[in-house]
């Protein structure tokens, strides 16, 4: 069955690669990759149903599960990593599995892709309930661990997504919701961590990025949720809060201490003019929707 899929097929464009310039290698390389966005776009539809879905189940306590081998269960890992100093979110909130555990992170674990009962003993170990959102990303679409997780993930009411680079792939049939970029054979023949492993990293990115936008992480294109957990972050949360508010940087640093360094509970306290346990509670009241705790605060 690997022959059949477009990304274990021949690139015509680079058949004759060994013989190339390093000039010419990156320039096919860098022509190649400019067929990603395209491909990603295409699936635009499907992966805003599953912001939506991921959303709605992130404010109802629910959780993001990403599940995958090699190089698509590390960029799950990567991407949920990349939660909680962005977003300020729980670090249980968003979760990334790969076969064969942590340590296949650095090494890959040999035959821990191909047992589907592996990835259901993993998800039960997280205990995986009926809220949460299980992501399945395999390139080939075919991967039994991904196939597995999938599976399980539906018989235990969760809902199931699952991501590939390949039309049809069985992967579709275990998924409530498919999103498959097809963006062609890679420039060296199967190395799916090229062109495949970049429109997964997209995908992902977007689903992430669109849930907690929607769930009230960001004030317009601002981090506001940020975890201020380093000289960069502080420095951004001081930039942020003086954007906002126009106060002297001396200013917001000062307020910033006060509210524990929590940068909505400053932009409301400041704006509305409340305390920060004042700020906070508006905060809650609008679950923690910096814009719409503004708005219903000046009504």
């Amino acid at each position: 069955m690997l022959d059949k899929l477009t990304t274990e097929a021949r690139n015509p464009a680079s058949e004759d690669l060994d013989e190339l310039s390093p000039r010419a290698i990156v320039e096919l390389i860098n022509a190649e990759d400019a067929q990603v966005a395209e491909a990603v776009g295409a699936e635009a539809a499907t992966i805003a149903k599953a912001v939506e879905v991921i959303a709605h189940r992130l404010g109802h306590g629910g959780r993001l599960i990403y599940i995958g081998a090699g190089t698509s269960g590390r960029l799950g890992i990567l991407d949920a990593a990349e939660c909680p100093p962005t977003f300020n979110s729980d670090p249980a909130q968003v979760v990334g599995i790969i076969a064969g555990g942590p340590g296949a992170m650095l090494k890959a674990v040999e035959g821990a892709e191909d047992s589907p009962d592996l990835a259901k003993e993993d998800l039960r170990k997280i205990d995986l309930c009926s809220q949460d959102v299980v992501v399945g990303i395999a390139t080939s679409g075919r991967t039994p661990y991904v196939l597995g997780g999938l599976d399980y993930a539906r018989s235990q009411g969760a809902y199931a997504i699952g991501i590939s680079c390949n039309r049809d792939g069985a992967i579709a049939s275990r998924a409530d919701l498919s999103i498959a970029p097809v963006v062609g054979p890679e420039v060296v023949s199967g190395s799916t961590r090229m062109k495949a492993g970049t429109a997964t990293k997209m995908v992902l990115n977007t689903l992430t990025t669109g849930a907690m936008v929607l769930i009230g992480k960001t004030y317009g294109n601002l981090m506001v949720d940020l975890q201020a957990t380093n000289t960069k972050l502080t420095e951004r949360t001081k930039r942020i809060l003086c954007e906002l508010t126009d106060l002297a940087p001396e200013q917001a640093v000062a307020l910033l201490k006060q509210c524990n360094g929590e940068l909505k509970t400053a932009i409301v306290a400041h704006r509305l003019g409340h305390s920060p346990a004042v700020a906070r509670e508006r905060l809650d009241a609008a679950t923690g929707h910096l814009r719409k705790a503004l708005e219903n605060g000046h009504a």
